[in-house]
């Protein structure tokens, strides 16, 4: 039924020519997508800042233009700098997710080890014996006796204001606290 290793349809040497191959087919592939790139980065260069006409202006035509080119440089630095930002914290936040899993992948559970057991202790699980071994048990655990708490008789509290107004009542607070 099992008849071992299977045999590949392609020898050695075609596998290596197709493998070849394909590699080229890859890079020249390649090599098209980055001219592809380069191209359309160009192109939307040239849509999004048009080539300027500096002949033929006067000073102040030429310093306006310069305002509004610092004003558009601003703009694209600040949005730059938007990014940078989301950047960053995007990069903080992959980085503290992959601790947790990390720690989540480290944090194995122990493996269990072995209890041995006398043969006398597995045989007196399954006799009548052990509710004589829990009563022993019990009866060598010690007593605790609780000490009763003492409690001050109830009064009625009227009268307990009474006495504890004014400046008696103070001075008798004061030298209770001593």
């Amino acid at each position: 039924m099992s008849e071992g290793p299977k045999k590949s349809k392609y020898s050695a040497t075609r596998r290596l020519q197709l493998k070849s191959k394909l590699l080229k087919k890859a890079a020249s592939m390649l090599v098209v997508e980055g001219e592809q790139k380069k191209q359309e980065k160009e192109r939307v260069v040239k849509e999004s800042f048009p080539p300027l006409q500096l002949s033929g202006l006067s000073v102040q035509e030429l310093q306006d233009l310069c305002k509004q080119l610092h004003s558009k440089v601003d703009v694209v630095d600040e949005a730059r700098y938007d990014l940078e930002v989301k950047v960053v914290k995007n990069e903080t936040e992959i980085e503290s997710l992959r601790q947790k899993v990390i720690s989540l992948k480290g944090a194995k559970r122990p493996s269990l080890k072995r209890v041995k057991k006398t043969t006398e202790d597995v045989l007196g699980a399954f006799s009548d014996s052990s509710k004589l071994m829990k009563a022993d048990f019990k009866a060598n655990l010690k007593t605790v006796k609780k000490d009763e708490e003492k409690r001050e008789e109830v009064t009625d509290w009227r009268k307990n204001v009474e006495a504890m107004s004014g400046m008696e009542g103070r001075k008798k607070l004061f030298n209770a606290g001593q």
